[in-house]
């Protein structure tokens, strides 16, 4: 049944209790230290700067003592697409991509098909960069509770609301969606097993598994976007009936306060992003 347990593989937006050091911090240290580590990781197209920016990932995940394994596993849906890009990145972007600090030297060239050591290098650095934002966005989800993280983005997006920006219902729109990704990930799981027992061939074998498995998850599209639509009307109507009013003048049961930790780390990553913003063309590789 390991082919049709979607959800294990899914680790954006699954919530693990801990007492680590990241668990403690304020949401929106966490979503500042995102933010900042998202901009460099896309601004810099170095293989050094690249492994820089993985092994700094990787330490915030062995210090927020979540499983680097269990975040791994959110790799293996994507694995199918990550395959198609580097493919088209390496065959038909060679000519378009030149390395810094480095020339691009021309490996393969055969009518469209355009090889370099720059679309190889392009292709390293796409990988990299996705392990990164995979730890990264599954390490904010992993230690900051749903509630948390929506009033995390909204303290940080009220400032701009004096000036018409709905900074509650973006927050809460970002963060149900947060939720409903294990959510559809369960949902894959109980089609797939319904479709199978009633004799559909789902998850077959063979030498092209992931294609033959993308095209039957894609007839599943379907029914998978009307149970959303039907679970995204149970939500409102329970909203609704609930009473429930956002926006101005709405108060707030908890209430956010920064620690020294906060400061310190805030800092620290705000340092190390500048430094690899600003030298980001001084790396040798």
């Amino acid at each position: 049944m390991e082919d049709f347990e979607f959800l294990r593989n899914v680790t954006v937006g699954q919530y693990l209790p801990s007492d680590s050091l990241v668990h403690r911090l304020d949401p929106r240290t966490k979503i500042t230290v995102l933010l900042l580590m998202v901009s460099a990781i896309t601004f810099n197209v170095s293989y050094t700067a690249n492994i820089i920016l993985l092994i700094v990932s990787f330490a915030y995940v062995v210090l927020a003592d979540v499983p680097v394994g269990y975040i791994l596993r959110g790799v293996k849906p994507a694995i199918p697409f990550i395959i198609f890009m580097s493919a088209m990145q390496l065959l038909f972007y060679g000519g378009q991509f030149v390395p810094p600090n480095m020339p691009s030297v021309t490996l393969i060239k055969w009518s469209i098909v355009h090889v370099t050591t720059g679309s190889v290098q392009l292709v390293i650095i796409s990988t990299l960069r996705f392990l990164q934002l995979m730890f990264l966005a599954s390490l904010l989800t992993n230690t900051t509770t749903i509630t948390k993280l929506t009033h995390g983005m909204e303290s940080m997006m009220r400032p701009l609301a004096r000036f018409g920006f709905p900074a509650h219902e973006l927050s809460l729109v970002a963060t149900i969606a947060l939720r409903f990704v294990p959510i559809f990930g369960e949902q894959l799981e109980i089609v797939m097993k319904s479709q199978a027992s009633r004799g559909a061939e789902i998850a077959a074998k063979g030498k092209l598994q992931f294609v033959q498995t993308a095209r039957q998850v894609a007839v599943l599209v379907v029914p998978l976007f009307i149970d959303a639509f039907r679970r995204a009307e149970d939500l409102i109507l329970a909203m609704g009936s609930r009473c429930y009013v956002g926006g101005k003048g709405r108060s707030h049961m908890i209430q956010l306060h920064f620690k020294p930790v906060d400061i310190v780390a805030m800092a620290l990553n705000l340092v190390f992003a500048v430094v690899m913003l600003v030298f980001r063309n001084s790396f040798p590789l």
